[in-house]
């Protein structure tokens, strides 16, 4: 909690652009808290270099991302919205719990192992001890929630256990966090997989719809959405595809599903897929359309990247100046 407020946290990596399904799960479900809680949402880019990035397109994806947030709904006044890099006390406070963090926590960490397989010219330490990195993220602002999907709860799992194991030696210092995980949308699956959760990195270009696609190539990739068996519009679980879509549609459009299952009795996938593009399309348009506004804007952005970098910097540095006389540092003189 800060200043009487309960604290939440959340980022996404500054690497590729964003998807659907990190709209749909995440950002669009971001903007429905901002009055609620104190929020602290950052374009995760220490995170990214646990793979190599050429620096120039990082940057530009770290500055589009932030935009993003912003296009989709993010106030910056009432949002704290900043890069990683630019609070130190993100590495530091990682450093501090490392030596807290235990050797058989990080080995049973299954996104090392899915990683370390997809880059196996390059498993680095980095790779293997961001789990705590993402712990330091969250635990410096107090977070009292934190918005995941469900293949994070891991991850949360873990700070909760580092939090508490330092508690229990130095007292309350941090909030333990509870996972915030949405019932809807919180796992959008690819168009081509639908077994597989909508990526960023997916090869196939027709299974992401990316929130800067335009509305043509976005309604030919819903109409080469992979299907099922039979023409049934019906939300069930053996007919995943359909169901993807189905989920899709309803968070598009805000109707229930059992009215969307009513709407397209008898209509066939052909004609549902293209209803589903169409809606899609609509929903992006503001936020492609304010993307775009907001690029030609370089002052404006410049200014919430410095306002916002020092909001996170105080409130990070208060945490990391309690955790640093807990284990005994010297006192800055100041």
């Amino acid at each position: 909690m800060l200043d009487g407020k309960k604290s939440l946290f959340s980022g996404m990596q500054a690497t590729g652009t964003l998807h659907l399904g990190n709209y749909l799960g995440a950002l669009k479900n971001w903007v429905e808290l901002e009055d609620e809680y104190e929020t602290f949402y950052c374009v995760v880019d220490l995170h990214s270099i646990t793979i190599r990035q050429d620096p120039a397109e990082l940057r530009r994806k770290a500055r589009s991302l932030l935009t993003l947030y912003i296009a989709a709904g993010l106030n910056p006044e009432k949002n704290c919205i900043y890069y990683q890099s630019h609070v130190s006390a993100h590495a530091q406070l990682s450093w501090i719990l490392s030596c807290f963090t235990y050797m058989g926590e990080l080995n049973r960490m299954t996104q090392f192992k899915d990683k370390a397989a997809k880059h196996v010219g390059n498993i680095n330490a980095g790779l293997y001890t961001y789990p705590v990195l993402m712990a330091a993220d969250i635990l410096l602002f107090q977070s009292d929630i934190v918005p995941v999907g469900v293949d994070q709860k891991q991850h949360i799992e873990l700070t909760r256990d580092i939090a508490e194991r330092f508690n229990a030696i130095y007292g309350d210092v941090f909030t333990i966090p509870e996972p915030y995980i949405m019932k809807t949308g919180s796992k959008i699956m690819s168009l081509q997989e639908p077994e597989k959760k909508m990526s960023k990195s997916d090869e196939n270009v027709n299974a992401t719809i990316f929130l800067l696609d335009d509305t043509d190539t976005i309604i030919r990739k819903f109409k080469r959405a992979v299907t099922d068996s039979g023409n049934e519009i019906l939300y069930l679980e053996d007919k995943p595809g359909i169901k993807n879509l189905i989920e899709i549609y309803s968070i598009a459009t805000g109707k229930a599903i059992k009215d969307i299952e009513i709407e397209f009795d008898g209509r066939g996938y052909g004609e549902f897929k293209l209803a589903v593009g169409e809606a899609v399309a609509s929903m992006l348009k503001p936020i492609q359309e304010r993307y775009n506004q907001l690029g030609q804007n370089k002052d404006y952005i410049d200014g919430i990247i410095k306002t916002n970098a020092e909001k996170a910097d105080y409130y990070a540095n208060k945490t990391l100046r309690k955790v640093q006389k807990k284990v005994g540092f010297p006192e800055r003189i100041r």
